[in-house]
């Protein structure tokens, strides 16, 4: 159930009218893109142990706020497996969950991109979340 809604949200991310969106998504190799994945980056080698590349489900910048969903890979694209995921006691490995995938909400402040929220594995559409409408219903007009 819960990897339905969650195909569903993707679907409707990427279904949304190009006429629609003020938002931009940043080239590859940019310095807007880099910015924002170095900005998850320590977050997710902290759950599935360094290096980690990402591949870019969806991207999508509004002057200070932005949203990704990101797919976590070692570089040069092999998929991360369960079995190289750093043990550490009180922690869950993600793949007990829904799986590696990423989903950020981001806030530019002065000139650093941080990951304000996110959530690895989430088995539910957790920026549908009204609360952070007003901040990023820009990224997220689907679901604002």
């Amino acid at each position: 159930m819960f990897r339905i809604a969650m195909t569903l949200a993707a679907a409707a991310l990427t279904l949304t009218p190009l006429c629609a969106a003020a938002w931009e998504t940043p080239q590859r190799g940019s310095d807007l893109r880099t910015h924002l994945m170095d900005a998850m980056r320590p977050h997710a080698e902290w759950v599935l142990g360094a290096p980690v590349a990402f591949v870019v489900s969806d991207l999508r910048v509004d002057g200070n706020v932005a949203f990704a969903s990101l797919h976590p890979v070692r570089p040069g694209g092999r998929e991360i497996t369960a079995s190289e995921i750093p043990q550490r006691p009180g922690w869950d490995n993600p793949f007990d969950w829904d799986g590696v995938d990423i989903q950020t909400l981001y806030l530019r402040s002065g000139d650093t991109w941080v990951a304000v929220h996110h959530a690895m594995g989430a088995t539910d559409v957790w920026w549908a979340d009204p609360q952070f409408c007003p901040t990023w219903g820009a990224v997220i007009p689907e679901v604002c």
